[in-house]
């Protein structure tokens, strides 16, 4: 009986773990979801992982449509979208390796460069990077100043971690009473 909890908290525990090291990147970085931020350079400077999340944060200017294929990104083609979010603080789980288009539904912004492609591969673990500076044009002053998710999601690791390590030493603790 012993054994079989032990084996029933240890895999509670590890699938609170990978859910907990899952990464939120937000899209733009500290600008966030803007004409004014570099797409690109942003999405390059990450690793998105099957598990992460996007979140986007926009002004009632915007909105974030997700399109089905690269021909439809590259034509900034939102006639037959696969989904639409108008929030401003959207999150879309990442929940399969692949890879995922989305632009802003506003009338020629995707076009200026409003849009971004976003490539998930499978992994365990953390993502080697989360959110960084989104514009090569922004100041280094502007970007060091705000913490990024890269800061959030280093503390929230060492906590799961800690989570992690009492919670198995508990269960070893009471298998080895019972």
């Amino acid at each position: 009986m012993g054994c079989k909890n032990m084996i029933f908290l240890v895999l509670v525990a590890t699938l609170i773990t990978k859910e907990a090291l899952a990464i939120q990147h937000v899209v733009g970085g500290s600008q966030g979801w803007d004409p004014s931020s570099d797409f690109d350079t942003w999405s390059s400077g990450q690793t998105f992982k099957v598990g992460d999340q996007l979140v986007f944060k926009y002004s009632s200017m915007h909105s974030v449509v997700e399109l089905g294929d690269e021909n439809s990104y590259k034509k900034c083609d939102i006639t037959t979208p696969l989904n639409s979010l108008s929030t401003g603080k959207d999150v879309v789980k990442l929940d399969k390796p692949g890879t995922r288009y989305f632009t802003c539904g506003t009338l020629g912004h995707c076009s200026q460069g409003m849009k971004v492609k976003i490539n998930i591969v499978k992994g365990s673990g953390s993502s080697s990077s989360a959110s960084s500076p989104s514009s090569s044009s922004s100041s280094s002053s502007s970007s060091s100043s705000s913490p990024t998710s890269t800061d959030a999601s280093s503390a929230s690791q060492c906590f799961v971690a800690l989570v992690f390590i009492v919670t198995l030493s508990f269960v070893t603790m009471i298998s080895l009473f019972n």
